[in-house]
């Protein structure tokens, strides 16, 4: 992989998303110590969990562990990435922030995605942190 890249794994019944960042390294939602969740009614449809992420940066290695895992960038089919330097950068400044998740809508491949694409791509991922957002 290339710094910027998209990285998909596969994990038992879901995929997980992180960016590389180069030597090894990945950036990547992972749960926030004890779990909080807060249901709530999208646009009256039902009600969704939403659960509280913080931003690592790990081995790429340890987040794969023993599963399957591939370069994912075919988004830029239909989105033009960002210039390396600048999802790097923006990688960076959410590093150890915490970020609201949902299995729908604000997921691991949005958040990535978020930084590689820009805000235009994805803009319901939203930093409860503090990060750019």
């Amino acid at each position: 992989p290339q710094p910027g890249d998209l990285i998909e794994i596969d994990r038992p019944f879901h995929q997980h998303w992180a960016l590389y960042m180069g030597d090894g390294y990945v950036i990547n939602l992972t749960p926030a110590g004890k779990e909080k969740v807060k249901v709530v009614k999208q646009k009256g449809l039902s009600k969704v969990a939403l659960f509280i992420r913080t931003v690592k940066k790990q081995r790429l290695k340890k987040v794969v562990r023993h599963n399957k895992w591939r370069v994912n960038n075919k988004s830029d089919k239909c989105q033009t990435p960002l210039p390396v330097k600048e999802i790097i950068q923006r990688a960076e400044a959410y590093m150890s922030k915490e970020v609201t998740y949902c299995s729908i809508g604000r997921n691991c491949e949005h958040f990535v995605k978020k930084l590689r694409y820009g805000e235009t791509f994805f803009e319901q991922v939203s930093a409860t942190g503090g990060a750019p957002g």
